[in-house]
């Protein structure tokens, strides 16, 4: 899973700025770091990027409707007001 890629990739450069003398630290740093950080992720009102993309899409589609219908409105408008 990507999310737990880019937690793996944070959690090991913290690590890199512990103390030389936390180095025996470092297992227990990185389990407790990565449970913050997937805990308070769990917390927010977050969407998956592939969820992103489908409502981008999905409004895309939307607009691309809209404007048609507004251009048939207005051709309906403009031969009837003749």
């Amino acid at each position: 899973m990507r999310k737990t890629g880019v937690l793996d990739e944070l959690v090991d450069k913290l690590g890199q700025v512990l103390p030389p003398g936390a180095a025996d630290l470092k297992a227990d740093f990185d389990k407790n770091a990565k449970a913050a950080m997937q805990s308070a992720l769990g917390k927010m009102d977050l969407v998956t990027r592939e969820e992103f993309d489908l409502q981008v899409a999905l409004l895309e589609r939307t607009r691309e409707k809209l404007d048609r219908l507004e251009k048939l409105l207005d051709e309906q408008q403009a031969s009837s007001g003749e």
